[in-house]
């Protein structure tokens, strides 16, 4: 099973429906429930889950990117040279401290320990830019497999290695961990609008 986590928030699974119906240029028929009480309607998400085999996060959906409280100064100052520096998605665990007040990587705690499947540091994200007036900061996926037992964690974050944290966010905004079985993989895939816009 691949278990995907889209930022800031992934497209509803009716979308996806028709996504992958055009995807495929064959009709995929989109099943009715009519024994409803208000008439036939469309099926709910775990219906649509199950018939385009999509794996569902139990609870809510992730949440934003979010910046520490000054990671927009290291953006204007260029402190973050977003196209030319070297950047790293890890993961944390709940009892991590990262959050608003956070600077460097260095100093975020309760990183998910090196093992299965999983390396201290995290891995690797290229981050790109795109647009004139309205600039999209864009990244890679970032995907683990998990080995030798679960994957689990709260959150992720986006650092420069060596310097600081650029953005961070929940797995799981309800919030709850995410956990990734053992021969499973864990992809925190970039939303379709980026990672963050300037305009």
């Amino acid at each position: 099973m691949r278990t995907v986590i889209e930022r800031p928030l992934a497209p509803s699974l009716e979308t996806l429906f028709h996504e992958a119906r055009v995807k495929r240029a064959s009709p995929l028929p989109l099943p009715l429930r009519f024994n409803a009480p208000d008439g036939p309607c469309l099926p709910s998400d775990a219906e649509l889950a199950k018939l385009l085999n999509l794996p569902r996060i139990a609870g809510a959906a992730a949440g934003a990117w979010t910046f520490p409280n000054g990671a927009r100064t290291r953006l204007l100052n260029g402190t973050f040279d977003l196209d030319s520096d070297t950047f790293k998605m890890a993961l944390f665990l709940s009892t991590s401290n990262l959050g608003a007040a956070t600077t460097t990587y260095a100093g975020v705690t309760n990183e998910h320990a090196n093992a299965n499947g999983y390396t201290t540091g995290g891995n690797a994200i290229t981050i790109s830019l795109s647009g004139t007036t309205t600039v999209t900061v864009d990244g890679t996926d970032v995907s683990w497999t998990a080995a030798g037992g679960s994957i689990v964690a709260r959150f992720a974050a986006i650092y420069e290695v060596g310097g600081d944290v650029l953005c961070y966010c929940l797995l799981d905004s309800t919030p709850a961990d995410v956990t990734v079985t053992d021969g499973n993989q864990l992809t925190v895939a970039i939303h379709a609008s980026g990672i963050f816009t300037l305009a």
